[in-house]
């Protein structure tokens, strides 16, 4: 059976409002949660962004879901204060948190004021990172002097076994790449070819641990309630892919989306207004291979969609995959 998981939507939703969000979720029945790790919104409609860090702690402490949470070390993040971070959850509580590392995006990555990198030089950041984290997680003394500096370096708060870090990969190359070093991958989509392309991508490398795959979610009474939901607050997916890594600020995504093209809403969000229809696609994710399945619904108010979860969109889920 597989793992489904709520997503916690920091650029969205304000981070106090979040926290009873996660809590009502494992009312609902979720067997996990995760976040995101953003310092800006994708658009201004959304026009939150708490620190994720602060609010995990608060979110681990107050429930009893495992949680995740996608961050990129490197630029923003050193990765010495990463890992610190990292161990502190885990140590705090055991088995109950993982990070998954990607290279980052700029519009989260740029405020450093250092030169944003391209893809190539990002992923040797991000490699050189996993292995200077990895070594203090494991309590050694670290000087690394590569694509960033360490100065005799060691987390002192650890657990007893350092938690997995899993890779966050958005393409089948970039999934292949990562399989090297990852304890587990997560994704996002909802197109059962493409998310399984990545999956095997991963797991033909080599790739080991738990497969999970995140999917947007505009789930309504009409059909036209449903996409102009997406279109507000996630019209960023209909952004060109060429460009989502690159752009810096949310008012230039709100400039190259289209929130006019149902098509292109379609092919990033989910958008339906018949749970069984919801309940089919996601069982269709996890048929191709996916361990774990995080559930996003878009809007800012999840109230009604934590309701349809508890009386019966998990249930349903759960039957059929």
């Amino acid at each position: 059976m597989v793992f489904l998981g709520y997503h916690a939507s920091h650029e969205q939703i304000p981070p106090s409002q979040l926290l009873a969000d996660v809590q009502e979720a494992e009312r609902a029945g979720f067997d996990g949660a995760m976040c995101s790790d953003h310092l800006a919104p994708w658009g201004l409609a959304q026009g939150e962004s708490g620190y994720s860090w602060s609010w995990l702690g608060a979110a681990l402490a107050t429930t009893s879901l495992p949680f995740g949470t996608v961050t990129a070390p490197g630029q923003r993040y050193h990765p010495v204060i990463t890992a610190q971070a990292i161990a502190t959850l885990a140590e705090m509580f055991p088995g109950r948190f993982w990070p998954a590392l990607g290279s980052g995006e700029a519009l989260n990555e740029h405020v450093t004021g250092d030169p944003w990198p391209p893809k190539d030089e990002r992923q040797e950041r991000l490699r050189q990172s996993v292995s200077v984290m990895r070594r203090l997680l494991e309590g050694e003394r670290v000087d690394h002097d590569g694509m960033f500096r360490v100065h005799d370096a060691r987390v002192w708060s650890r657990p007893p076994q350092p938690p997995p870090l899993r890779a966050a990969a958005a393409s089948a190359p970039t999934a292949s790449w990562a399989a090297s070093w990852a304890d587990g991958l997560i994704t996002v989509g909802h197109d059962p070819d493409r998310v399984r392309e990545i999956l095997s991508a991963y797991r033909d490398a080599g790739g080991t641990g738990p497969c999970a795959v995140q999917v947007h979610i505009s789930l309504a009474a009409t059909e036209s309630e449903a996409l102009q939901l997406a279109a507000d607050q996630w019209r960023h997916a209909t952004a060109p892919a060429e460009l989502m890594w690159d752009i810096m600020q949310p008012e230039e995504f709100d400039r190259v989306s289209d929130p006019n093209d149902p098509d292109a809403l379609r092919r990033g969000v989910l958008v339906s207004t018949d749970e069984d229809e919801v309940a089919q696609r996601i069982a269709m994710l996890a048929a191709v291979g996916a361990d774990e399945v995080f559930l996003h619904h878009v809007g800012q108010d999840q109230a009604e969609f934590l309701t349809r979860c508890r009386e019966g969109l998990l249930e349903g889920i759960r039957r059929i995959s």
